[in-house]
């Protein structure tokens, strides 16, 4: 397997998304996903860029060029407080789930 194809799986289970939701993100069918993630396609600039602002991530990260502590996380904060990265996760994952919902409704 490819170094980039592992860094995109990973990034997705992180994020506690499905390939079909990353899928439905990309504008593409779960099954192509899946031959971007295993090496099989290789992965359009397009959804390149598209990984990248979904994960906060540089294509550089994603491709493996550069290392995990050059990503692109921003701090959410609430008022003058930082939320913990805990916290900060289960915001995300919130809001992937609103997403989710929203795509659901307008199908």
């Amino acid at each position: 397997m490819q170094e980039y194809c592992r860094i995109m799986r990973d990034l997705r289970e992180d994020a506690d998304m499905t390939q079909q939701q990353v899928a439905e993100y990309l504008g593409t069918s779960q099954t192509m996903y899946a031959r971007y993630e295993r090496g099989a396609n290789e992965l359009p600039i397009r959804h390149l860029q598209a990984l990248c602002r979904l994960y906060h991530v540089t294509a550089d990260y994603l491709l493996g060029i550069q290392e995990e502590t050059d990503r692109q996380t921003p701090n959410m904060k609430l008022g003058e407080q930082e939320l913990t990265v805990e916290n900060q996760k289960t915001l995300r994952r919130f809001a992937r789930y609103l997403l989710a919902e929203q795509i659901e409704d307008m199908k």
